[in-house]
This record gives structure tokens, C-alpha cells and sequence, in this order.
């Protein structure tokens, strides 16, 4: 009973119109009354200690990071970079926005940003050299969704935060899974854009390509630092991303030149504006998360799944359709605050491994940010990209379906994910 109580509040506020983060602290506040312990103490001493921790300020300093990178010409750079050396094959454009997504997903981690750099560029040169457009914005909202799974990633921070996961093993783990999403959108966008009358560009020289290296090194060491300084436990990813923020705010102010000083206040409102939601998200969290764990909610679940407990496999692919349906209405952060708490008691008890079930958790997420009626990132290409969303829609699906393929296969093959972290970490 508690279950449904625990699903029609939630949902009933959210039919309602009421913003994810004040439906969660009315489902708590619900739960709490159905349980005879209302007390609005718990809410306000839940949602401060959910903001007070350490972990979470690598959210706004990694956002901070990413604004810069887009104001200080990063991304411009990694884009031109990709284009001298894939530009000249048919199709080369399209590969041009995988591999640029892919490096970008390596920077900032945000799907939004990265898609709104790459559609504000590409789609218009692709619509120029004769590329189905509607095809050329789902993928690059399709490679867009690879940012959350290669670190630095938030989502990882927040599952991390939220299931009590070491955040530096997500990072290690998410690396060959994201690589995987951007090799199934090569194979796929061959495939299904090979035979297309296009225009290429011409092949570059290899001075413009060592030029092009250069230009962009600066871009292309983030990565290196981000990574390289977490595996090596120089730093905490907390601290790995001031480091972040910094370098970014570095290149592009002191190398690259383009970031201004009155560019930095519009920049910091922007980081600023992203945070408070995710924040605001997370404290409101935190209080449907204490009252889950007391109301047993998880048992209860189990209760009803217990037989595919037995059988971890088709325990995953039953949770995999779960988060993806529940993808489909909602955010990738919301899903993961709501959910999360409910499913790790669960994946624990089924002796899955945390920390492959939270790249698969954030995978499997990253899909609703492609399907409607949500689709945040089908939105950031409609609108920065100027393609109708239906049109977007229409030519995302081979791409979606091929990361959803992907998903499958790490499901019947865990071991994809699991070894090369244990090698990385």
C-alpha cells in the first residue's frame, strides 16, 4: 500500500503541472502523513543535508566549465580539429559530429551544452553540403547523449551522491561504454547516410592538420588533465573540477582570446541558473529518498520481483525497460533521484555490481533525453538547430535504436563494462 501511495502522490503532482522538485517533497510529505510521522522538521533537515556534501560542488564548478568551454572557443576548436581530418570522407560531416561529441563528452559532460555547440555549427554546414537534415540533427542529438557517460560526467555525480558509489570508479567505467555509443553511431550513420549525394570537403593538407592539432591542443589536454589526475588519485573528481573550470576559463580568456571579461558575468549566470535547478533537484530528492528507505518500499519491490532476483540478467533487462519508459516523461536527473533509492537496495541484493548498474543506469537515462514527449536534447537541436522537432524525431530513431543495442549487449555481456574499469581504476 505504501508503494501506491508512493506512485500516485508522485505522479499526481507531476500530471498536475507541479515542477519535478516540489512534487517530490509533496510525495514525501504525503508518505509521511499515510505513516502517521509528519513532521516538517524531516523535510527541512533532509534537503540541507542533501546540499551539504563536499561530492556535490564538483556539479557547479564542472557546469562553470562547460559554459566556458562553448564562450571560450573549446569547442570550436575540437570541431575544427575533427573536420581536417574526417571532413574529405563522404559522410565525413557526420563523422565530424560524432568525434567532436565523443572529445566534447570528455570536457563538460553535459548533453545540452555539447548539443547546442555542435548543432549551432554543424547543421548548417551539413544542410549546406547537401546532408538530409532532419537525419543530421538526430545525430548529432543522438551523439550529444553520449556526455553523461564519459566522464567527467554530473549524472555520475549525482547516481554517485545518491547511491553511495565511488564516483572516480563510475568515471573509470563509463569510459569504453560511451566509446561504444560513438562507435555504434559510425557503423550506423554509414549505413543510413553512405549512399547520400553530398558534397565533401576537400582533403586537407597535412600542414592544415598539424596546424589544426595545434590549435586545438590546449582543448584536447582537458581531458588528459581531467582523467589523468583522477586515475592517478592526484585529485578527487570534486577537485578535478575546479581544475576544470579553471583551464577553461584560462584558454579561453588567455590563449585563445575569445572569452572577454564582459562575456564573464552572462557565464557565470548561465552555470548559476543550471545549478540552483539541479540542486534544488537534489535536496528535494533527498527527502523522498529518507522516507523510501523508511516506508521498506524497496522490500516491497522485491517482494514482487523475487523470482528474478535468481537470475541477475533478466533482472537488469526488466530494470532497463523500467528506467526507459520512465525516460520517456522524465529528465535524466529526476529519474535518477527518484529511482535510485528504490532500485539499489534491489541490485545489491541481486549481487549486481554498483557501479556497472550505474553505468547502465545512466545509459539506459540518457536514451530518454532522445525520446518525446520530454527529449531535452530533441528540443536544444530543434532550437538551436531551427529543424521542426517532429523532423528531428523522425531522424533520430536509427541512431536511438543503435544505442539501445548497445545498452543490450551490456547486458547480456556485463563483463564489457566491468574489466576495462578494473583496468583503468
Amino acid at each position: 500500500m505504501t508503494l501506491l501511495v508512493f506512485i500516485v502522490s508522485l505522479i499526481g503532482a507531476m500530471s498536475l503541472g507541479v515542477p519535478v522538485a516540489f512534487a517530490l517533497i509533496f510525495c514525501g510529505v504525503i508518505l509521511m502523513s499515510f505513516m502517521g510521522m509528519f513532521n516538517t522538521q524531516i523535510i527541512a533537515q533532509n534537503m540541507l543535508i542533501g546540499a551539504d556534501t563536499f561530492t556535490l560542488l564538483a556539479i557547479p564548478f564542472f557546469i562553470l566549465a562547460g559554459e566556458l568551454m562553448n564562450a571560450g572557443g573549446l569547442s570550436k576548436r575540437i570541431i575544427e580539429f575533427a573536420i581536417t581530418f574526417v571532413g574529405h570522407i563522404r559522410g565525413g560531416l557526420g563523422l565530424v559530429a560524432i568525434i567532436a561529441a565523443v572529445i566534447m563528452a570528455s570536457i563538460s559532460g553535459s548533453a545540452a551544452a555539447d548539443t547546442a555547440a555542435l548543432a549551432a555549427i554543424l547543421i548548417p554546414m551539413m544542410a549546406r553540403a547537401g546532408y538530409n537534415v532532419p537525419r543530421s540533427a538526430g545525430l548529432i542529438a543522438a551523439g550529444g547523449v553520449i556526455a553523461p557517460v564519459i566522464p567527467p560526467s554530473m549524472a555520475f555525480i549525482i547516481f554517485g551522491v545518491a547511491a553511495n558509489v565511488s564516483i572516480s570508479q563510475l568515471f573509470m567505467a563509463g569510459i569504453v561504454p560511451g566509446l561504444l555509443m560513438g562507435l555504434s553511431l559510425v557503423i550506423t550513420w554509414m549505413i543510413v547516410a553512405g549512399r547520400d549525394n553530398v558534397q565533401t570537403l576537400p582533403r586537407a593538407p597535412w600542414t592544415d592538420r598539424w596546424q589544426s592539432i595545434g590549435r586545438a591542443a590546449w582543448a584536447l589536454g582537458m581531458p588528459v588533465i581531467i582523467l589523468g589526475g583522477i586515475r592517478m588519485g592526484v585529485v578527487t573528481p570534486t577537485e578535478a573540477a575546479v581544475i576544470a573550470a579553471f583551464y577553461a576559463l584560462f584558454v579561453g580568456m588567455v590563449v585563445y582570446r575569445e572569452l572577454k571579461p564582459r562575456h564573464l558575468l552572462g557565464v557565470l549566470i548561465a552555470a548559476g541558473r543550471t545549478t540552483a535547478a539541479i540542486m534544488f533537484l537534489v535536496c528535494a530528492a533527498l527527502v523522498s529518498a529518507w522516507l523510501i528507505t523508511a516506508a521498506n518500499i524497496p522490500n516491497e519491490i522485491a517482494g514482487y520481483i523475487a523470482p528474478l532476483i535468481e537470475n541477475p540478467k533478466l533482472l537488469m533487462l526488466v530494470i532497463m525497460l523500467l528506467i526507459l519508459v520512465v525516460g520517456t516523461a522524465l529528465d535524466l536527473t529526476p529519474t535518477i533521484l527518484i529511482l535510485t533509492p528504490v532500485l539499489m537496495p534491489i541490485v545489491i541484493k541481486a549481487g549486481i555490481d554498483p557501479v556497472y548498474f550505474g553505468v547502465m543506469f545512466i545509459m539506459n537515462c540518457c536514451i530518454g533525453l532522445l525520446t518525446p514527449p520530454v527529449g531535452v536534447v530533441l528540443n536544444v537541436v530543434s532550437g538551436v538547430g531551427r529543424v521542426p522537432l517532429g523532423k528531428v524525431i523522425r531522424g533520430v530513431w536509427p541512431f536511438l535504436i543503435a544505442q539501445i543495442l548497445v545498452i543490450l549487449l551490456l547486458v547480456a555481456f556485463p563483463g564489457i563494462v566491468i574489466v576495462p574499469a578494473r583496468w583503468f581504476y
